[in-house]
């Protein structure tokens, strides 16, 4: 047992959701390297931070007598969901569609309709304590679902989303990178 092994996560300084377009060639393989210009920032999310749900089904075979003698998973679905809850231009973008927000001289327009959302790839920053960051990088996601938006005087307008990450050419749906960024 190692206390040291026990983290909270918590954003990273200079953000901590971050999304490019689907194809972007610099996709990161390490928690340290800087992103590139081609990964916006998604601004604020709410304080329930980032869940990861992996959710599996299986077929269980029994023997004559009751034994479980073969347990074979048939599915596997994984999920990030936050909630954004700054209102920018990039936020929109993610949540509503690129092609369906645009600035002009009088503000931003956004567009709702029923239109497919493109794959994206996601990277979320988290430091963990101890001296680390974690860097998970999901590099097929497309949005899943969008939850309810609410404007009232109490809280702040939220964009929550669930988004399905899907397999890369690898049959990886995510990949996480952790290192030693000071010495606690």
């Amino acid at each position: 047992m190692n206390s040291k092994n026990v983290a909270s996560g918590r954003p990273n300084v200079g953000g901590a959701i971050f999304t490019a377009p689907a194809g972007t060639a610099d996709v990161p393989t390490d928690a340290l390297t800087p992103l590139s210009a081609s990964f916006v920032e998604l601004g604020y999310a709410s304080e329930e931070g980032i869940a990861n749900a992996i959710e599996t089904e299986t077929n269980a075979v029994n023997a004559w007598g009751g034994d479980e003698v073969l347990n074979e998973v048939t599915s596997r679905n994984e999920t990030f969901s936050f909630k954004l809850i700054e209102t920018s231009v990039a936020t929109l973008k993610e949540v509503f569609g690129a092609e369906n927000v645009t600035e002009n001289a009088d503000g931003t327009v956004v567009l709702h309709n029923a239109r497919g959302l493109t794959e994206r790839i996601h990277v979320y920053e988290i430091l963990m304590g101890a001296g680390q960051v974690k860097r998970i990088v999901v590099p097929r996601v497309k949005t899943a679902e969008l939850g309810e938006i609410v404007y009232n005087g109490a809280d702040p307008v939220g964009y929550e989303l669930t988004l399905a990450a899907l397999p890369d050419s690898n049959g990886n749906t995510a990949y996480e990178y952790i290192a030693q960024i000071s010495g606690e």
